[in-house]
């Protein structure tokens, strides 16, 4: 407990970041206070401001200005005629995705993966919003990039067929030896995987 409630309160409010704990909480606190106090109320206005703004975009489900209004990525016509969708599990794996460049196609967020266990299902991962698009005919090809994990694979069969009923091509993620990597320090799945998925040259 401080000499203040307010500073009490500015310390527990900010350890609802990840990684950020009481210690980290109160340095970055005194550190506001005794620094930067202009700078923090900025900070504060731009979260509140985004925090009230900023929706899911409605054709991908990635972050969006708010409204109704597509994203900057379903907005850009040379995406959507490619006739590529790429489904991620997270906006921060569309940001992956735009920074290495390779990929000229629009996304699906699904902000998780199927877990029954822990009550996520098809509708809290927007999936008839997918299925409209698929249903559209727009999508030629459904790129799967999930998780290789069992919640992963169960979502990556689920949505596979979902796309082969509307006859789209479906593919996901080649996995096996990262670029300047050693076959010793490889996990056996990432092992077998990259072997059974190997290609010709």
């Amino acid at each position: 407990m401080s000499s203040s409630k307010k500073l009490d309160d500015l310390i527990a409010a900010l350890q609802v970041m990840p990684g950020i704990g009481p210690v980290s909480a109160t340095r970055i606190a005194y550190y506001l206070l005794d620094h930067r106090r202009a700078d923090g109320l900025r900070l504060s206005s731009v979260l509140k401001d985004s925090l009230e703004a900023i929706a899911l975009c409605p054709d991908c489900r990635n972050y969006s200005d708010g409204g109704a209004e597509r994203c900057a990525l379903c907005s850009d016509s040379h995406r959507r005629e490619s006739g590529l969708l790429c489904v991620v599990e997270s906006p921060m794996d569309v940001e992956a995705f735009e920074h290495a460049g390779s990929f000229s196609g629009t996304y699906f967020v699904l902000h998780g993966h199927l877990s029954p266990i822990d009550g996520i299902g098809p509708e809290e991962l927007g999936l008839g919003v997918l299925k409209q698009r698929l249903e559209s005919g727009t999508v030629s090809e459904l790129i799967l990039a999930v998780s290789q994990s069992v919640d992963g694979d169960a979502t990556a069969e689920y949505l596979a067929a979902m796309a082969r009923r509307q006859g789209v091509k479906v593919s996901r993620l080649a996995t096996g030896v990262p670029i300047g990597g050693d076959i010793q320090s490889l996990d056996s799945g990432t092992l077998a995987s990259s072997l059974q998925f190997r290609r010709q040259l």
